[in-house]
């Protein structure tokens, strides 16, 4: 079942990080190497939060950070469409095509050094989702950052087939693929109107066999999401969040699992 009440996040600590002197409020929990879980419109929300328990409860330091919304709300129609306005007129984020890389990826890029310095381990994973989807593979541009997931990515809004990159941005992402032989797991569901199978061919031509793109099946959407992911998404989209089925077997549990192994087999190589 999917949550349906605000998620108070009392097991999580919140901390103010400085990077570059921008401070943003980001929530932990757990130990061991550090994996960035990214918030996906409109917000961090208790779907998103059970997703972060997760990773915390496969022997990771998670960390979420707050970028737009109200931390631990229930998605509504209401406020998500507030949340979309503000973040789209933001000059943190490049939400439309033409835009380039969301300036934000470099704040995150520090948060990530920050984390691997204090967490240890190989290195940093990072989980994007929806609006910060492919913030999880422009992160990687941090040496620190191993295994990036990128979810369900569905900026530019207004480009089924772009990439929320700038040239030069894509040109580093695909020398630090090569150079250091990263994969880059992505999910989506095949009939995703917001991160379309275009999309995911750009992503290939980009990254060539370093992109590992996965598609469920339509079917396998949970069919009562929140209403916000009910009536404004309007499509299958978020595989392990609002739309994930929480039944053992499951092809979305069975994608979650999936992500567990990747960010396991990477950040703990002993045991993974």
């Amino acid at each position: 079942m999917t949550p349906s009440a605000d998620d108070p996040l009392d097991d999580f600590a919140p901390r103010l990080i400085d990077v570059d002197g921008v401070v943003k409020t980001v929530h932990t929990a757990g130990s061991g190497p550090a994996v960035v879980v990214l918030p996906e419109m409109p917000g961090i929300s208790p779907d998103v939060l059970r997703l972060a328990r997760w990773v915390r409860d496969a022997g990771f330091t998670v960390l979420v950070p707050s970028l737009f919304g109200t931390d631990g709300a229930f998605p509504t129609v209401e406020g998500g469409q507030e949340v979309i306005r503000r973040a789209c007129v933001s000059a943190e984020f490049r939400a439309f095509a033409g835009g380039g890389t969301s300036p934000v990826a470099a704040w995150l890029r520090g948060l990530a050094r920050r984390a691997h310095a204090e967490c240890g381990g190989p290195g940093v994973g990072a989980i994007g989702l929806c609006f910060t989807g492919n913030f999880a593979l422009t992160m990687a541009l941090e040496p620190a950052v191993i295994a990036p997931v990128v979810n369900h990515p569905s900026l530019p809004l207004d480009d089924p087939g772009g990439l929320e990159l700038d040239e030069v941005d894509a040109r580093a992402i695909q020398e630090r693929v090569a150079r250091d032989g990263l994969t880059v797991l992505s999910y989506r569901f095949e009939g995703d109107r917001w991160c379309t199978g275009r999309r995911f061919a750009a992503y290939r031509a980009l990254l060539g066999d370093a992109f590992d793109g996965r598609v469920l099946p339509d079917s396998a959407a949970n069919p009562a999401p929140p209403p916000f992911f009910a009536e404004m998404v309007g499509t299958p989209h978020s595989v392990v969040t609002a739309h994930l089925v929480d039944e053992a077997g499951h092809p979305t549990v069975r994608a979650r699992d999936e992500i567990l192994a990747f960010l396991g087999d990477r950040l703990h190589p002993a045991t993974g």
